[in-house]
């Protein structure tokens, strides 16, 4: 199976796997910040959707960071994979530690991508999540979770790649789930990328900006017609 030559292509891709959704009433779509924003940019560019941030914060094991037992989002949204912690033995009060840490950061996230924003609305709107890929999927459940409580009325995920027993799992919560490359097994997200530098906060803040401009001149085109 073919790589992605960076989160740019994986986004036009992915734009094309979602093409049905071209310009759907109500739509938005939510980057999983911070790497999934580039894909996200693609995507709201050629569907016509504005784009925003849906922020999520992974709970990664304390002896391996990059593997995820869960998942934070707003709205005191936490998503635990019993099995994982249980296999691995984690004891509770490492999991409230993580859990404690992460929200700060969630915090500050929230704080710094949101300033002189409104809040984030999705009552009764189609939402697309997309992100650059999902392993374990905790973090993507826990960002469906808080647009089901937010009251979100259809939820799409789309991302760059995820294993087909993650996809799987995942459609049992969302409305439509979508993959660009979808291997039976993979380890880190980055291994399907040839190039995957790491997304900062003011490229986040850049692509945001670049696309509240856009949005106001795709509304303005519309009265004007």
């Amino acid at each position: 199976m073919e790589r992605f030559r960076n989160r740019r292509e994986a986004g036009m891709k992915l734009a094309e796997e979602l093409r049905t959704c071209r310009g759907v009433p109500g739509g938005l779509v939510l980057a999983l910040p911070r790497g999934g924003m580039i894909l996200a940019e693609e995507v709201s560019r050629a569907l016509e959707l504005p784009l925003d941030v849906c922020l999520v914060r992974k709970l990664g094991v304390p002896w391996r960071p990059e593997l995820a037992m869960g998942a934070l989002a707003p709205g005191e949204v936490v998503v635990l994979h019993d099995d994982l912690l249980r296999d691995l033995r984690i004891p509770q009060l490492e999991v409230e530690r993580e859990i404690a840490l992460e929200r700060v950061e969630l915090g500050r996230r929230e704080r710094l991508y949101r300033r002189g924003r409104g809040p984030l609305l999705v009552t009764g709107r189609t939402v697309i999540l997309v992100d650059d890929g999902v392993a374990t999927g905790a973090t993507m459940e826990a960002a469906i979770a808080a647009m089901r409580k937010m009251g979100a009325g259809r939820i799409v995920v789309g991302v760059g790649v995820a294993p087909a027993s993650t996809v799987k799992r995942l459609a049992r919560e969302a409305d439509l789930v979508i993959s660009v490359l979808e291997p039976w097994e993979m380890g880190a997200v980055g291994e399907w990328y040839e190039e995957f530098p790491q997304v900062g906060d003011s490229e986040v803040l850049a692509l945001l900006s670049a696309a509240e401009m856009r949005t106001k001149e795709q509304e303005t085109t519309y009265e004007s017609r």
